[in-house]
């Protein structure tokens, strides 16, 4: 079975019951379309978790790509010492950043920026679009584009072409929704799974609401675990 996901923000514990309740196993995949880290109290712990995971993809978001810019950042600057730079590093994340070392910045720099499958995408943000509404090749965009673009989150734009895009980046509940993953079905149905759908919204706000969420792409499920 594939699980996607989006914006668990460093909620380790949350995380863990959430792969509990779907009883998640090495047979399946686990994509996460980004901002793993910040906000929750346990970013370096809960991205070292996915990084161990040899069936977990993890996208870049907003939030890794602005460590990455501070990072090339510290390089520039000091370009011979790299120990104040793993330094600097960690004090990025105040709560468990003593836990970062080499090996984990180098998981965040190989971090791609999108996955694409046969009947969907996913990116952190949103994808490009031409005057028609369809979806440009991938490649072709930005990392900028794939992790700041607040485009998908508005309910009339609905992605033209065969492919579902899964994304977060901006909270359900920030646009008046529920703390729930909003799916955006076709007009016409044109088969069994997540062709179904223009888009799938996963970005449950869980640093406000408390709700994470993930969605299976082989019978179209949702599943939520809550803080309280």
């Amino acid at each position: 079975m594939t699980y996607i996901l989006s914006d668990i923000h460093g909620e380790y514990e949350l995380f863990c019951r959430l792969m509990d309740k779907v009883r998640f196993s090495d047979a399946d995949l686990l994509i996460s379309c980004g901002d793993v880290v910040e906000k929750g109290r346990h970013s370096i712990r809960l991205a070292q978790l996915l990084f161990s995971m040899k069936n977990a993809v993890l996208l870049a978001g907003n939030h890794e790509y602005a460590f990455l810019k501070y990072y090339w950042g510290l390089l520039q600057r000091s370009p011979a010492d790299f120990d104040s730079v793993l330094r600097f590093l960690q004090k990025y994340f105040p709560d468990d950043g003593e836990l970062l070392d080499w090996e984990t910045v180098d998981r965040f720099e190989a971090m791609p920026y999108y996955y694409e499958a046969e009947n969907y995408i996913c990116v952190h943000a949103g994808a490009p679009l031409d005057r028609e509404g369809r979806i440009l090749p991938l490649k072709e965009a930005s990392p900028e584009q794939l992790v700041y673009d607040r485009i998908f989150k508005d309910p009339g734009v609905l992605p033209r072409g065969g492919k579902c895009v899964f994304f977060g980046h901006t909270p359900t509940v920030n646009l008046g929704f529920a703390p729930e993953i909003k799916c955006y079905p076709r007009e016409e149905k044109c088969g069994n799974g997540v062709e179904n759908y223009y888009k799938i919204h996963l970005d449950t706000g869980t640093w406000i609401s408390g709700v994470l969420g993930c969605f299976r792409v082989e019978d179209c499920r949702r599943f939520y675990v809550n803080k309280e």
